[in-house]
């Protein structure tokens, strides 16, 4: 008898329902966001590092205003949302503005409901579906490398003074001169690397400085910073009280967004007026004081670092790394490298080595030999 097959039914994601926290900037709302809640954002391709600070948060979903993944290249971010088990909802537009911050959001299916009102739609998007908009970004990242590397050499040459002069660093309350400098950014794997390189911090003390978020990693990671440079945009109130010396990055034109915050905070700075990224002044500081080595930690150094970051080109730090490349040590994977894990085989080889020592001390010592004595003397009088 033939057996017959009932169709596939493709089942409905759960709803999720949440207090709803708002803002354009993602990496501004993971420092407020609570286990449960519900993040509201407008972040076209969604980058690693945002993802596994909502992660993190343990957020219940996440609304985006745009597309999590546009297709320019093959942002990986969101996929990480998907394997956590938070919902997605992506592409929702304009009626994202319907959200308020505080407001109790259901998330059923595409749609949002307030008060058991839609009042927006957008993509529900899976493991799948994400994975399948990977996939299919993979095929024009030849166009956006062309793009990149034509905007990189425009702007290189308006930079080469990277290259070609000293930019004057402001005195720094710590001597850096032919010392090691470890430099940590929220980049890739950046809580990883910094791990592994524990026992290098707690031997060699290196001269610490975060950029930005990178300070928070530092902190948590028990190592005080003795520099935060950076525009301090997701660095914490706690991170600029911690007691190092802030730098804020100023930019040629006299721009210096991150002054505004820490003025506000009634905090201390100095300014480094260079162009560029907040990573890129950080080694040019350390390699103008004269350190003897600087350690990168979550650098950008791949073309989809710099797309996550947001940035067109790398023009100012393709010059300062040649600049700072003979004492320059990217420590990007170094988690990788070794893996501190005892595999079960080896564990139970120690285990029956030691045993083995184990018996033949007992064996060979004057008490148990004196008791094997006292057997075989009772065995004998037995079998009598």
């Amino acid at each position: 008898m033939a057996r017959t097959h009932s169709p596939a039914v493709a089942m409905e994601p759960p709803s999720v329902t949440g207090i709803a926290r708002c803002d354009r900037r993602t990496k501004t709302l993971v420092q407020r966001l609570q286990p449960g809640e519900i993040a509201v954002i407008d972040h076209a391709d969604l980058d690693r590092v945002a993802s596994e600070g909502l992660v993190e948060a343990r957020v219940a979903a996440v609304i985006n205003a745009a597309p999590c993944i546009t297709g320019r290249y093959p942002n990986v971010g969101p996929l990480l949302l998907a394997a956590a088990g938070i919902a997605v909802v992506d592409s929702v537009g304009r009626s994202i503005d319907r959200i308020t911050d505080g407001a109790k959001v259901v998330v059923d299916g595409s749609r949002l409901l307030i008060d058991g009102r839609v009042v927006a739609e957008g993509n529900r998007q899976s493991l799948h579906s994400l994975g399948e908009q990977v996939e299919i970004a993979k095929l024009s990242i030849g166009i956006e490398l062309t793009r990149f590397a034509e905007n990189t050499l425009e702007y290189m040459q308006a930079e080469q003074y990277l290259l070609l002069e000293s930019p004057e660093v402001p005195d720094l309350h710590v001597k850096i001169k032919g010392r090691h400098v470890l430099i940590v950014v929220r980049g890739d794997q950046f809580r990883e690397d910094l791990a592994a390189l524990s026992g290098y911090i707690r031997d060699l003390r290196p001269v610490l400085i975060g950029v930005d978020g990178g300070a928070d990693a530092l902190i948590l990671g028990g190592h005080r910073p003795d520099i935060i440079v950076g525009d301090f945009d997701s660095v914490s109130t706690g991170a600029l009280r911690c007691g190092a010396q802030l730098i804020v990055h100023a930019y040629p034109d006299g721009r210096a967004p991150g002054a505004a915050r820490l003025e506000a905070e009634g905090l201390t700075y100095s300014s480094f007026a260079l162009a560029g990224t907040s990573e890129d002044i950080a080694m040019l500081m350390a390699y103008e004081e004269g350190a003897e080595l600087v350690v990168a930690v979550g650098t950008h150094v791949s073309l989809v670092d710099f797309l996550d970051k947001g940035r067109p080109g790398m023009a100012s730090t393709f010059l300062t790394r040649l600049k700072v490349g003979p004492i320059l040590v990217d420590a990007k994977g170094v988690n990788k490298l070794y893996q501190a894990e005892v595999r079960k085989r080896d564990l139970a080889l120690l285990i029956t080595a030691a045993m083995l020592v184990l018996l033949l001390v007992i064996a060979f010592s004057p008490p148990f030999r004196l008791f094997l004595q006292s057997v075989r003397l009772a065995w004998q009088e037995w079998r009598r």
